[in-house]
């Protein structure tokens, strides 16, 4: 069997950022112990229906994993070491911020297993952390950084772009200075406003006004040019890497391969029966627990996936990567070919104006193609 990838969610933060929709929840007082026993209860039950499979990588995201507290990581780790075959080089990466309160956590996070952070630094810039609604400071991001080097093997950091009044030479700075820190995997997000949060509000009221398309396309190819000068490259349209620093658990996304999500709002993609399904948790923290406690379980949906429904979604996660979707292994996983997945005529114009190439067996979005890929997808896909 293909290995796995466990993905857990941790749904507290301390505090709500104005760009944010993920599933983040802001409570006076977290209740550490409940949640440790949900999510261990919660991960016994589905690896006892998915078998002892080999396991690739575990990802603690959220909300605030950081908030954890150590023991709780450590013991979900003991868990899944106990109920899959591990590979002997498990990656398991665990998100973080770069408060205080969490910095002073981060020995104690690779005491527990973790050998790869994820530190949201978001901005080097002061008004921009605060623009974002960031709990930490600049000095703070760099002394998490220097920790966080010194601490783990690998080191993944965030940082958001396209922000209001942002300019390429100010990126550019900023970019170098967090790069000289921690050169080794870098996410890039673009700044863009979500339905429900507070800059939708401030957007729709014409208080805050993002970088237009051409500003935001010079921005993203300075990353990696920048990116370049200490060796990291795009393998990924948000992502940049150091030769082997690749993220392996997002890869399992990209390559749209299996992997189990546990905890309040987590989404699988997991072969059961021989039936690719889409499974969701419920998102409520509390709801979800009381769930767990009364069947062993969150679930909200569990959805069998049609051929044509497979190849759609490995054909938006595959032409995210610089490596592209492998035919073969695509029509393995879907049951389709990719041309039966894609619009014919909007292919053919795409490999003629430059976006969209073959190579060796795989359909690859090109650089120019990369920086078209949303648009570029909603004309492709049937």
């Amino acid at each position: 069997m293909e290995p796995l990838a466990l993905y857990i969610h941790w749904p507290f933060c301390l505090a709500k950022c104005p760009y944010c929709d993920f599933n983040s929840h802001v409570r006076d007082r977290i209740p550490q112990a409940r949640f440790r026993a949900a999510l261990r209860r919660e991960l016994a039950w589905e690896a006892a229906r998915i078998g002892r499979r080999p396991l690739l990588s575990v990802f603690f995201g959220g909300g605030t994993p950081s908030l954890m507290e150590p023991e709780t990581v450590a013991a979900l780790l003991a868990d899944a070491r106990d109920l899959f075959d591990p590979a002997p080089d498990l990656e398991v990466t665990l998100e973080a911020n770069p408060t205080s309160v969490e910095a002073a956590r981060l020995r104690d996070f690779r005491a527990a297993g973790v050998n790869r952070l994820s530190l949201g630094v978001q901005s080097l810039d002061p008004d921009a952390l605060r623009l974002l609604g960031r709990e930490h400071s600049v000095p703070q991001a760099r002394a998490a950084l220097e920790l966080a080097r010194a601490t783990f093997p690998r080191l993944s950091f965030d940082l958001i772009y396209a922000r209001p009044g942002q300019t390429e030479a100010a990126w550019r700075d900023e970019l170098r200075s967090a790069l000289a820190l921690a050169a080794d995997h870098l996410s890039l997000y673009q700044l863009t406003i979500e339905p429900g949060t507070r800059f939708e509000t401030l957007h729709r009221r014409g208080e805050l006004v993002l970088p237009d398309a051409e500003l935001a396309a010079r921005l993203y190819e300075a990353t990696a040019e920048e990116a370049a000068r200490f060796e990291l490259r795009p393998y990924e349209v948000s992502n940049y890497a150091q030769p082997g620093a690749e993220s392996r658990h997002n890869l399992v996304y990209w390559r749209y391969q299996d992997y189990a999500g546990i905890g309040p709002g987590a989404h699988g993609r997991l072969t059961l029966d021989g039936q690719l399904t889409a499974i969701r948790r419920h998102r409520a923290p509390e709801l979800w627990a009381d769930r767990v406690e009364a069947t062993g379980h969150g679930s909200t949906d569990e959805i069998p996936l049609e051929p044509e429904e497979r190849a759609r979604e490995a054909l938006l996660m595959g032409l995210r990567l610089t490596e592209g979707v492998d035919a073969a292994r695509f029509h393995r996983r879907t049951g389709r070919s990719i041309a039966e997945a894609v619009d014919p005529d909007v292919l053919a114009q795409a490999e003629a104006e430059g976006y969209l190439d073959w190579r060796d067996g795989s359909l690859i979005a090109t650089s120019e193609g990369r920086l078209r890929l949303d648009a570029l997808l909603g004309a492709l896909l049937l």
